[in-house]
């Protein structure tokens, strides 16, 4: 095959890093202590639109680069996402205008996957034709547009307009979808624990075990980011939804929290993709599945070997060469999907997800090195590639995949699946954000009606004045001194995208509860697989890491220097750097080597209430 090749880890890398995203134009109305009506104009702006054509419903985004010289479009594979109207967008500005925000108590955070993907509503996902060897490509290709139109009616028949949340609509990447899955033997569903059933299409599930035949590993990717309690939690209720789903927590940052809400990188000095906490247990789930079928020695003495390494500080020490196999063609040809498991010996896992569920990190982990650029652009893995792990056991890594669901849409946009810089309108999903964490004491934030009569010595009312959305956006623009280019207002725009943008990578947590998690918090919280999961997270005990972050109390702003450093460390886009592992120098006084920072005691709690 002319498309495999070895190449050297050092310089694997993605074709297709660079997202180059349309912004939207910054105008230069904005707001500021002086003039908050003015403020008023600037949520008013509507972003350039990316799509092919004017008349279309579709929204294409994530507009790649284009190379003559290059085999493929890169373009064929970009987000493509259902138009919202002006009017919803335009209600939802003035609703996050005039809206005071109300704490939810903490029965709304719990969630049923039922609810996300009610079985009556038809939420399934387009299924490849049947085909014949004398079809030819062409009428192939026709076939199964024509049918991917007929799943589209059918969903939007059972769905009233604006009922489903943003799902993908571009078939190019839907067959990704179906190449991954007839060319893997054991399928790694890898969702996010902190919302975990809005990743977790049960259709995909039993198709893959009822019709395919395979077996398939729920990988609740991120645990670092989730309070052990409510891991637990989330184990058990996925365990009893699917009784014979394998379920395994990983992380790609055991003991890498972020110390502050605003640093950029977690607390840590080199890459060490090697030191995941999880590719043991996957490991397990395989060998139980396979049940002697396929030799995963080597596999096994390969994560020996990266433990080793990782503990003797040598991780590039007798580093291998990786098989990678790129995929952008021959996904689309006419193979018959073989029926034989473990074909030659040979275990295939595919990586298949939402977007920003850390697929990439994924691999990277099992690899033990970098081998796949790892973003927070939804849309960044733009066609599958596999990596060959060891000599019998292969990765197949799938572009991310919005499937349709009935989640709120501003959820499903802090959880990462639409690309932030994209958004018309990112008011309301920042009132979304602060209803459901406590915004007021981690992000330090005076009312913009307050600046406005500092002048006058604070004559006002005792009474703290009511939060809205967009009194959110503008006391955080004036925090971080966002103005716009021209009249030096307060942007809001860019306000909001910061505070969306930090709960996407964590630092701002919103986590999700399972049905009943607060009748069993008590159990949940005395559970005897606590210490395994806090073991994997890499943390120590709540005691030990909650009472050692009295020097943290003002967050960022106690080193100034760095806050300049960092001014726009949650507006890259690109989160590249941020796994290339190279934190902030140490200071004089952080804590000794080994120490641990409890990250919900940021948060001002233990349960991420």
């Amino acid at each position: 095959n002319p498309h495999i090749q070895p190449v050297s880890v050092g310089i694997i890398k993605e074709q297709l890093d660079l997202d180059v995203i349309v912004q939207p134009q910054h105008s230069d109305t904005g707001s500021g202590p002086s003039s908050r009506n003015a403020s008023v104009e600037r949520g008013g702006e509507r972003q350039s639109d990316t799509s092919d054509s004017e008349t279309t419903d579709i929204r294409r985004i994530n507009q790649q680069p284009f190379s003559r010289e290059g085999r493929y479009d890169p373009n064929r594979f970009r987000l493509h996402f259902e138009k919202e109207s002006k009017e919803d967008v335009e209600k939802r500005k003035k609703l996050a205008r005039e809206k005071v925000l109300q704490q939810v108590s903490d029965k709304e955070l719990e969630v049923d996957i039922n609810d996300i993907y009610p079985s009556e509503k038809g939420l399934g996902f387009p299924r490849r034709p049947s085909w014949n060897y004398e079809m030819t490509r062409e009428s192939l290709l026709r076939k199964e547009e024509k049918s991917y139109r007929e799943y589209l009616d059918d969903l939007h028949s059972r769905n009233p307009p604006g009922s489903l949340s943003h799902f993908e609509h571009n078939l190019e990447t839907w067959r990704q979808l179906w190449r991954v899955l007839e060319m893997s033997d054991i399928v790694l569903l890898i969702v996010d624990i902190r919302h975990p059933v809005l990743q977790f299409p049960p259709a995909l599930y039993h198709y893959i075990t009822g019709q395919l035949g395979k077996q398939v590993i729920l990988v609740l990717n991120k645990a670092d980011l989730c309070p052990p309690p409510l891991v637990i939690a989330w184990k058990h209720y996925m365990a009893s939804q699917f009784p014979h789903l394998q379920l395994v927590c990983f992380t790609s940052h055991p003991g890498q929290p972020y110390s502050t809400v605003l640093q950029k990188k977690r607390m840590r000095r080199k890459a060490d993709w090697g030191h995941a906490g999880g590719p043991t247990d996957i490991l397990k789930a395989c060998q139980e599945i396979t049940a002697g079928r396929v030799d995963l020695s080597s596999w096994e003495q390969k994560i020996q070997r990266d433990a080793v390494a990782e503990r003797a500080d040598r991780p590039d020490e007798g580093a291998e060469s990786i098989l990678v196999e790129h995929q952008s063609d021959s996904a689309m040809e006419m193979t018959n999907p073989s029926q034989e498991l473990y074909k030659d010996g040979v275990l295939t896992l595919g990586c298949i997800g939402f977007p920003n569920v850390g697929k990439s990190s994924v691999i990277n982990s099992l690899v033990g090195r970098k081998v796949v650029s790892v973003s927070r652009t939804p849309g960044h893995t733009k066609y599958f590639q596999t990596y060959y792990l060891t000599p019998t056991v292969k990765l197949c890594d799938c572009p991310g995949l919005v499937f349709p669901s009935r989640v709120n849409k501003q959820l499903q946009i802090l959880a990462g699946i639409y690309p932030v810089s994209q958004l018309q309108e990112p008011y309301s999903s920042v009132g979304y954000l602060c209803e459901r964490t406590p915004f007021l004491s981690v992000l330090k934030l005076k009312h913009p009606s307050l600046q406005e009569n500092d002048s006058q010595q604070g004559s006002q009312g005792s009474g703290e004045p009511g939060w809205t959305a967009w009194d959110v956006c503008e006391a955080w623009a004036e925090r971080r001194g966002y103005k716009t280019a021209k009249a030096a207002r307060n942007d809001v725009y860019r306000a909001a995208n910061s505070l969306l943008r930090l709960a996407i990578d964590g630092r701002l947590c919103l986590c999700l509860r399972p049905t009943g998690y607060s009748c069993l918090r008590e159990h949940w919280e005395n559970h005897p697989d606590l210490p395994e999961i806090m073991a994997l997270q890499g943390r120590l005990t709540e005691e030990e890491g909650a009472g050692e972050r009295d020097d943290e109390d003002d967050g960022e702003s106690s080193t100034e220097p760095e806050e300049e450093r960092d001014r726009d460390a949650d507006d890259d886009e690109d989160g590249d750097d941020e796994d290339e592992g190279f934190g902030h120098p140490r200071r004089e006084e952080e804590k000794p080597p080994g120490f641990t920072v409890n990250m919900y005691n940021v948060l001002r709690e233990n349960e991420c209430e």
